[in-house]
């Protein structure tokens, strides 16, 4: 049997896309011109969330694997699906571009119609953010952000906080990072300061002395009011404490990799994970740019006003601003760098096992 063609409209399922749109201003007959595109931009919104969450969705199978290999496609494949992910978080924000030729006399001749729709009834959205790593007890009114949504709705968002978020998956993938383990890669490793006292980085006896190097050389970067005062290194680095008690993402070994990921990212095996780090920090940008042009939109066009659907409109938009930094912890890493000259020099075992070995093929 011949293949049925394909028709462009059939495949797209352009019939329902197209007639999909249903304006409350039409079936009580009143005039609200701007409706229409209300409409088409929230669904568009709601398309790309869908894509969204299929690329998290993809993302996160490959890192639940027991074994990722750094040198691999696969880690590769993460860095290209998340960098999707950016793009299309940057023309979802500037789909608010389209919202803003909508005036609040525009706005107001369907406003009231829509009760109590609201764009905070978005189930699709609270999963993404669940599913990057969102926790419940981070969320900015957890006691009403699914109070509008239906059961079946609840349950889809309660799995996906049951599920590993790409921020535990991370920690995870980070925890395994294997250089600081191995002693040969340390065993030529030329320090210039002694151990410092009564902190412990999470090393066995004799294993690498890196770490103690590097926290030295990082407090003699501090000025001199920071150095009297300062004990967030040790702190980050070597206790979990904040991480049990779920103000923190990253544990003090994850955060470890992390930041020496950054220092050395020059390195071939580095480049990958670096990239990695820098594609989530530039996801929580975009988030952030979003939820900033979303509040700054409400602010201009109703102002004070709580939010059809009771939420306090403006005023719940900032608290989300402010609190709903997913990735966070790799952002703080920054204030742990120093110098590039100033960093230790590695061992020729550590660099020839982050650099491409050459072989002799003659």
């Amino acid at each position: 049997m011949a293949d049925q063609q394909v028709h462009y409209s059939d495949y797209l399922q352009l019939n329902k896309i197209i007639n999909a749109q249903f304006p409350e201003s039409d079936k009580k007959e009143l005039s609200a011109h701007d409706e229409m595109l209300f409409i088409i931009i929230h669904q568009a919104y709601e398309l790309w969330f869908k894509q969204l969450l299929h690329e998290v969705d993809s993302v996160t199978a490959i890192m639940e694997k027991p074994s990722l290999n750094d040198n691999s496609p696969e880690l590769q494949t993460i860095v290209h699906r998340l960098s999707r992910v950016v793009t299309i978080l940057k023309l979802v924000v500037h789909q608010i571009d389209v919202m803003e030729t909508m005036t609040p006399m525009d706005f107001l001749d369907f406003r009231d119609m829509l009760r109590p729709a609201s764009g905070f009834q978005s189930w699709q959205f609270k999963a993404l953010e669940a599913r990057l790593g969102l926790k419940f007890e981070q969320r900015h009114g957890q006691e009403y952000y699914t109070s509008q949504l239906r059961k079946e709705q609840v349950d889809i968002i309660k799995k996906a906080e049951n599920s590993k978020s790409v921020v535990q998956l991370l920690n995870s993938w980070l925890e395994r990072m294997p250089f600081f383990d191995e002693p040969g890669n340390w065993k030529n490793f030329e320090t210039t300061f002694p151990p410092a006292d009564a902190i412990s980085f999470g090393n066995e006896p004799g294993v690498n002395p890196f770490w103690n190097e590097y926290f030295q050389r990082y407090q003699q970067s501090l000025a001199d009011v920071e150095r009297s005062t300062n004990n967030t290194f040790a702190n980050y680095f070597s206790k979990d404490d904040a991480v049990d008690a779920n103000q923190r993402s990253l544990s003090a070994k994850a955060s470890r990799a992390a930041l020496f990921i950054m220092l050395y990212r020059g390195y071939p095996m580095l480049q990958l994970p670096f990239q990695v780090l820098n594609v989530l920090l530039e996801i929580d940008e975009q988030l952030s740019t979003w939820r900033y042009r979303h509040m700054s939109m409400v602010h201009r066009i109703i102002g004070t006003r709580i939010g059809t659907g009771g939420s306090t409109g403006r005023d719940y938009l900032k608290g989300a601003l402010d609190k709903h930094y997913i990735f966070g912890d790799i952002a703080r890493l920054t204030s742990f760098l120093i110098e590039r000259r100033k960093l230790p020099y590695l061992s020729k075992e550590m660099e020839q096992r982050l650099g491409f070995v050459q072989t002799d093929i003659s």
